[in-house]
C-alpha cells in the first residue's frame, strides 16, 4: 500500500470544473476508510440558481447495476436460485436460454433493449414505463451470440434481474434496496427513483456542451434494475466507506460481487455482477460508470490502496476521465498510452459475423477506430499492431484482425471499397422484421436517403442513411431514449438471383444481425 500525493490531488480537484465544463458536479475521494476530498460546485438548476451540494441527490445511472446484483446475492445466495423463473420472462426465446448468472455478467447475448427502442419507433422524449420494458424484452426470440460465449453490454439483463428479484420475493424492489443495501451502508438519502420525469432536490440534468450551450434534458423513461437509483455524493461516499469497512470479510457483498468470473470456455471475463474488473495505471480496480439523459457518473475502487473515487456530473462530460485524472494525481501514475502517429491503417472493413462495419483512420494521435458505440483510439506499436485498452488490431493478407479479449471476441474483417454516393432509390421501400416484430421504411429524396422505424412504440423520427460501399450503408443514431444512443447501424443489402433487393440485415454493436424482409 502506498501513500498519495495530497497536493497534486488538491490541484487536480481544483481544475475539474474548468476541464469538464458544465452546470455542476460533485466529486469525493475515500482513502483508508476516511473521506479525504469532498467537492460540489456549480448549480443543480441554472435557471433557479439552485446550488449543487454534497447532499443533492443525482441519478447514479448504471452504477445501480452492481447494487442490483448485490441485492440478488444478499437475498438468494446465488444467481442459480432464480434460474427457474427466467423462462416466464422470455417466453418467445428459441434455443438455450441464458442463465441468470449470464445476465449478471453481461454474457446473455440478449440485444440491448434501449437500442431496440429505436427500431420500435421510439421518440427520444416519449414515455417508456416499466411495463414497456418488460414487454419489449419478452419479445426476444434469439440473442446475437450463444449465452456465455461473449460479452455484450445489455441494460435489459439488469432490468430482468430486478424483475426476478421482485417476483421471487413478492416485495417492492425499492424497499428491498433501502433495507438491505442503503441501510447497512448508511446511505440515508439514497432511493430508487425510477421515473426520470421527477427530479429530486431540484437537480436538473443538462444536454449540450460548453460550445453550443446547455439545455435541460427531457426524458420519460422509468428505470428499474439497470439504473434508477438516485443518491447524493455523501450517500456514495458512505457506500465506499462501507466497502472499506467490510474489506476483510469474504462474505461482504462487495467482495462477493468482485470475485473473478469467466466465459463458458473458461477464459477470464473482466465484467461480472455489474462491475468491471480492470487494470489501469498499474493498479487493479473495480469500477462502473453510467449516463442518463443529462447526467454522467463513475465510481472506482482500488482495493490494494483502500482508495475510492466518485464523480457525478449533471451534464454529459466524461466522469470516468475525470476520475482517472484524480487517480493519476494521487498516485503519480499514468492512465493511457503516449500518442503515436498512425500510417497505413486507413480503411473500410466489414465484420461479416457480427454484421458490423469497421472504419480505421490514420491520425496524428493514433488509429481512430469506429466499430462499437463510440470511436476509439489505438496506439501503433513496434510489432506492427495497434493497441488500446482491451483491443489489438493487426493487418494480415489484406484483412483486418481485431482481438477484443474483454468480450471474448476475435474479428476477421474483409476490406470493402468505399463509395462517395449511391442512389437510395434502388433500396427504397418497406421492410419488416419477424425477429423483433417491427418495420422500417427507406425513402430517397433528390440524392439523400432516409429511414423511418415503426413498431410497438409508434413511429419514430426519420434518421439519415449514408452509403459506405456497394450494398453497405450506415444509419447514424445520435439521439435516443437512452443517454448513450446506439450510434451507427450497419445495413447490409441482400439481393435475389435477379439482382433485386429482397431483404436487408441491420445491426449495431448493442443489437446485431436483425433481418428485415422487403414487403
Amino acid at each position: 500500500m502506498s501513500g498519495i500525493d495530497h497536493a497534486a490531488l488538491e490541484q487536480a480537484l481544483n481544475v475539474l470544473p474548468d476541464r469538464y465544463r458544465g452546470p455542476a458536479g460533485v466529486v469525493g475521494v475515500v482513502k483508508d476508510g476516511e473521506v479525504i476530498a469532498r467537492r460540489a460546485w456549480g448549480f443543480a438548476d441554472m435557471e433557479r440558481r439552485l446550488p449543487m451540494t454534497a447532499a443533492s441527490r443525482l441519478p447514479i445511472c448504471s452504477i445501480s447495476k452492481h447494487m442490483t446484483c448485490a441485492l440478488l446475492l444478499d437475498m438468494f445466495g446465488s444467481p442459480e436460485a432464480l434460474d427457474p423463473l427466467l423462462p416466464e420472462l422470455l417466453p418467445n426465446f428459441k434455443g438455450p436460454l441464458p442463465r441468470v448468472a449470464d445476465l449478471c455478467h453481461n454474457q446473455s447475448g440478449l440485444r440491448d433493449y434501449w437500442a431496440l427502442t429505436v427500431l420500435q419507433g421510439a421518440v427520444p422524449e416519449a414515455l417508456f414505463t416499466e411495463e414497456d420494458g418488460l414487454r419489449l424484452l419478452s419479445q426476444a426470440k434469439s440473442g446475437h451470440f450463444a449465452p456465455g460465449a461473449n460479452y455484450s453490454y445489455s441494460n435489459g439483463n439488469f432490468r430482468l434481474l430486478a424483475e426476478l428479484i421482485r417476483r421471487a420475493s413478492g416485495r417492492d424492489f425499492g424497499e428491498l434496496l433501502r433495507k438491505r443495501i442503503f441501510g447497512p451502508a448508511a446511505m440515508t438519502g439514497a432511493v430508487l427513483a425510477s421515473d426520470t420525469r421527477q427530479t429530486l432536490d431540484g437537480v436538473i440534468g443538462y444536454e449540450g456542451n460548453d460550445t453550443v450551450g446547455f439545455l435541460p434534458a427531457k426524458s420519460g423513461i422509468f428505470w428499474f434494475g439497470d439504473a434508477g437509483i438516485s443518491a447524493s455524493l455523501d450517500d456514495m461516499l458512505a457506500w465506499e466507506r462501507h466497502i472499506d469497512a467490510t474489506r476483510d470479510d469474504p462474505a461482504s457483498l462487495y467482495n462477493r460481487i468482485s470475485v473473478p468470473v469467466s466465459f463458458a470456455d473458461g477464459k477470464p471475463a473482466p465484467y461480472g455482477y455489474g462491475i468491471r474488473r480492470d487494470r489501469i495505471g498499474g493498479y487493479d480496480i473495480t469500477a462502473h460508470g453510467g449516463a442518463l439523459r443529462g447526467f454522467c457518473s463513475y465510481r472506482m475502487h482500488i482495493a490494494s490502496e483502500r482508495l475510492s473515487i466518485v464523480v457525478i456530473f449533471n451534464h454529459e462530460a466524461s466522469a470516468m476521465r475525470a476520475a482517472w485524472s484524480l487517480m493519476e494525481a494521487a498516485f503519480g501514475c499514468r492512465v493511457g498510452d503516449d500518442t503515436v502517429p498512425a500510417e497505413g491503417w486507413t480503411g473500410l472493413w466489414l465484420d461479416e459475423t457480427q454484421g458490423l462495419y469497421l472504419r480505421t483512420e490514420d491520425q496524428k494521435e493514433g488509429v481512430r477506430l469506429l466499430y462499437a458505440t463510440a470511436p476509439g483510439l489505438c496506439t501503433p506499436a513496434p510489432d506492427g499492431t495497434a493497441r488500446a485498452r482491451d483491443i489489438v488490431l493487426r493487418r494480415e493478407e489484406g484483412r483486418l484482425l481485431m482481438e477484443r479479449p474483454g468480450e471474448n471476441l476475435r474479428v476477421v474483417a474483409k476490406p470493402v471499397s468505399p463509395v462517395e454516393w449511391a442512389d437510395g432509390a434502388g433500396i427504397a421501400g418497406l421492410y419488416r422484421s419477424e425477429e423483433i416484430g417491427a418495420r422500417l421504411e427507406i425513402e430517397a429524396r433528390d440524392g439523400a436517403t432516409y429511414v423511418g422505424f415503426e413498431g410497438m412504440l409508434g413511429k419514430g423520427p426519420v434518421e439519415r442513411m449514408y452509403p459506405l460501399a456497394d450494398d453497405l450503408w450506415v444509419i447514424t443514431t445520435r439521439r435516443s431514449m437512452d443517454a448513450a444512443p446506439p450510434g451507427d447501424w450497419t445495413v447490409q443489402i441482400r439481393r435475389d438471383s435477379s439482382g433485386k433487393v429482397s431483404n436487408l440485415r441491420l445491426g449495431c454493436w448493442l443489437a446485431r444481425n436483425i433481418d428485415y424482409r422487403r414487403v
